[in-house]
């Protein structure tokens, strides 16, 4: 203990003179920022505080000075913002609270301006009480007489839709959510073609809690035929696919919408559920004669479950309409002659070329959120293109929206395009584990030393439990720690392994940067009933950090080159004297080209470093040497062979009944799998 207090003082007085030295980030762009203020150099200042402000984002002072410097360029919807954030940072701070409610007020956010005053004029000092207080006032008092003057207008005429609209517009800035809410539906009720009021619907719902109305409300508004309307709905929609359910719940609301009816059907039709495709595709229909995709879509579904008298007067309409493309799919269904002429491209076709072209551009410039508004553009031109659909995937995946990628993977996976349907069932199976509620993992890892000339075995079965988006997950395990051989069979003979089943639960933290967390307890049952150094059945605590990352070409993936990978283990261990052993594994070596039989290989050289904190003489070791791993093609992903001869030293020799240096061919087998 003595050594590792030593050591501990040495590093901090070796980091002392560089904390001393270390100043604060955000000097250099301040300084830069006043001296562009007193020049009158605003925008040079404004990029000056912004630089700050990214050096030091939790100091206030700071967006208060870029919020007044915006003031004085005319920028008060910026300036509104960065007081914002300065009043999030020092909510005591009532003087940046009156100039954020007074610029909300300015820029059209009077209800939020209304409630900051409100809270300034019974919590502020007696200055800002008295500002909060009359402006307060000025605010209110004229929205709660708009708010009696209307009421008074419904008794007169109670299907006016331009006074249920005022009404919940008023109603809404003074924070009288249910009354607004009832007036935007009445509203809604009156003018179903205004989808704009569904949007504010949705907003009041959400903000009353009623968050399963909102998202119906909300997703109808998202699918409608307001442009400006849909991008505000998508805006408050969490950032995820409807679920069916939810594209159910919205057509209840808004049964007319032949947007929303339309995307349902093509997902359900990519989902295999052809009965409810058929219901949709046919209220498209009813609702839109003149939709001749979605004619042809519920004749070939109907012909397909062998109901040609209902399915071919709906072809024969599509075979009348000018879209002749949808003509010859139609004729091919029919067995009949295609025709010949060249056809133009249907505006519904060019503005789904415009979108993907888009995307591609944004994908290549590495702009994923555009990237995946224009592939949302494209799907919603065409919800049956596929690779649409596998594109969004991945553009979801790079976002780290894994759960959003899994269900464009899981519609992808479903092309009849071989090679989409390839690339996106892969995507979905990597990632599908993550995200399943229960995800069983098994490894196993024999490997034989000559050095022991044994036969040692290690594996494990485990059931995580995914809780949400906590990072968290509860786990039962099994593992298995054995070898052939047993003792060492010397004069005094010491068992090799463990020689136990371990039965367990635990705890693990999700993988952040590839480092886990974990605690884990449970039972050892030795399977040799006559070993006499440890009881058969004993309690087992264990717990500990692990990290795992390769970098460059590694085992598997494409192309040959160098790569490093290394692992760390900390890992405390009751039945061994509660100790607490580290392991560090590294390899550094370059992976050959695959050769033509498919086997892929690798060579590197080995340096491993063990250590314990009871400093016991067999864990404090390192080795080193060189390695071979090697695998099929045709193999699991995760199975490979590795022959690594290594050179070891001991770091503790007192004790230690053997010589300080050996020799070890090692020979091993990994193999994990995860569903």
């Amino acid at each position: 203990m003595r050594g590792r207090i030593t050591l501990f003082a040495l590093i901090a007085a070796a980091l002392a003179p560089l904390t001393a030295q270390s100043s604060d980030p955000a000097i250099g762009p301040l300084e830069q920022a006043y001296r562009s203020l007193h020049s009158r150099d605003y925008d040079l200042a404004v990029d000056s505080f912004r630089k700050a402000v990214e050096a030091a984002p939790a100091r206030g002072s700071i967006r208060k000075d870029l919020a007044y410097t915006y003031l004085k360029i005319g920028r008060n919807e910026a300036a509104r913002d960065q007081f914002a954030e300065a009043m999030r940072l020092d909510p005591q701070d009532h003087h940046v609270a009156l100039e954020y409610a007074f610029l909300c007020h300015e820029t059209g956010k009077t209800a939020e301006a209304r409630r900051v005053f409100d809270r300034i004029r019974k919590t502020g000092d007696a200055t800002t009480r008295a500002t909060a207080q009359q402006a307060f006032e000025n605010i209110d008092r004229p929205l709660e007489e708009g708010i009696q003057r209307w009421r008074k207008a419904l008794e007169k005429s109670p299907d006016n839709f331009s006074v249920h609209r005022e009404l919940a517009e008023l109603a809404e800035r003074r924070d009288e959510l249910p009354l607004a809410a009832e007036h935007y539906e009445k509203a809604w009720r009156l003018r179903p073609d205004l989808r704009s009021l569904l949007v504010d619907l949705g907003r009041v719902w959400q903000s009353t809690g009623r968050t399963e109305a909102a998202a119906s409300a909300l997703l109808a508004a998202s699918r409608g035929a307001e442009p400006m309307a849909a991008e505000r709905a998508r805006e408050l929609l969490p950032a995820r696919y409807p679920y069916v359910y939810e594209f159910g719940r919205a057509l209840e609301l808004d049964p007319n919408n032949v947007e929303l009816h339309r995307e349902l059907a093509y997902l359900l039709l990519a989902m295999d559920r052809r009965e409810e495709a058929e219901r949709e595709f046919r209220a498209i229909v009813q609702l839109t004669p003149e939709d001749l995709l979605s004619t042809a879509q519920l004749g070939f579904l109907l012909l397909a479950r062998k109901d040609s008298a209902a399915a071919l007067p709906l072809l024969e309409r599509v075979l009348k309409g000018p879209d002749e493309e949808l003509a010859d799919r139609v004729r091919t269904a029919l067995r009949m002659p295609q025709t010949l002429k060249r056809r133009p491209e249907t505006p519904r076709a060019k503005v789904s070329l415009e979108a993907k072209t888009l995307a591609e551009r944004s994908l290549e410039a590495g702009y994923m959120k555009d990237a995946v508004k224009y592939l949302a553009v494209a799907h919603e031109t065409d919800p049956a293109d596929f690779a649409v659909m596998l594109k969004l995937g991945w553009a979801h995946n790079i976002l780290k929206q894994d759960e959003l990628a899994l269900g464009w993977f899981d519609l992808a996976r479903r092309s009849p395009e071989p090679l989409v349907a390839a690339e996106a069932g892969r995507a979905y199976g990597n990632l599908r584990p993550a995200q399943a509620r229960l995800r069983t993992s098994v490894w196993l890892f024999p490997v034989y030393s000559t050095r022991w000339r044994d036969l040692f075995s290690y594996g494990q079965i485990k059931t995580e439990i995914r809780l949400g988006k906590l990072p968290l997950r509860p786990y039962v395990s099994t593992r298995f720690v054995g070898d052939t051989r047993r003792t060492t069979g010397d004069a005094l003979p010491q068992y090799l392994s463990e020689s136990s089943i371990i039965l367990g639960v635990g705890l693990a933290t999700t993988p952040w940067h590839g480092a886990v967390s974990w605690f884990e307890a449970g039972t050892a049952v030795s399977y040799l009933w006559a070993r006499k150094d440890q009881p058969r059945i004993a309690p087992d605590y264990r717990g500990g950090v692990s990290f795992s990352r390769g970098f460059g070409r590694l085992l598997g993936g494409e192309g040959a080159g160098a790569f490093f990978e290394t692992t760390a283990d900390a890992v405390f261990l009751s039945r061994f004297q509660n100790d607490i052993i580290i392991y560090s594994q590294n390899r550094l070596g370059v992976t050959l080209p695959a050769i033509a039989s498919g086997f892929q290989s690798q060579l590197f050289w080995n340096y491993h470093v063990t250590a314990d904190a009871q400093r016991q003489y067999w864990a404090n070791f390192f080795e080193s040497g060189p390695g071979l791993r090697f695998r099929w093609q045709w193999m699991p992903p995760s199975l490979s062979f590795t022959v690594s001869a290594l050179r070891g030293a001991y770091r503790i020799m007192d004790g230690n009944p053997r010589a300080p240096v050996f020799y070890d061919l090692r020979v091993g087998i990994w193999y994990a799998y995860t569903r």
